[in-house]
């Protein structure tokens, strides 16, 4: 992989994460400040029913975040953009899409496969 592909993939996972963390410090300083006590039992479903929902996504937000730090870690050490399974190079077009990702499209296709098989 080029220089100025590993630096375009340094800087947008960088500033992904920096998008993530500053709406995770927003989510814990919202959910600190003490809300409006409802005297109705719907609205507070309500606003319970949307706390729940606002952390499961930070949740799957937080998983992302792991992940987007063990690709700038990738990035470091050179591993960046080669397949975990196969060793092979990660297509850039898969790359943009997804530079999280660990596995090359072919190794990917095969590990859903055999997970929809076995019925993970």
């Amino acid at each position: 992989m080029k220089e100025k592909d590993i630096q375009f993939f340094k800087e947008l996972l960088t500033n992904q994460l920096e998008d993530l963390l500053n709406l995770a410090d927003g989510t814990v300083s919202d959910m600190t400040i003490q809300k409006e006590n409802f005297p109705d039992p719907t609205d507070r479903a309500s606003l319970e029913a949307d706390r729940n929902f606002m952390l499961r996504i930070r949740d799957r937000e937080s998983k992302l975040i792991k992940k987007i730090k063990k690709a700038l870690e990738r990035i470091e050490n050179g591993t960046f953009g080669i397949c975990e399974s196969c060793g092979e190079e990660i297509s850039m077009e898969r790359l943009k899409a997804r530079p999280v990702t660990t596995h090359c499209i072919e190794c990917k296709t095969k590990e859903e496969a055999l997970e929809k098989a076995l019925g993970l």
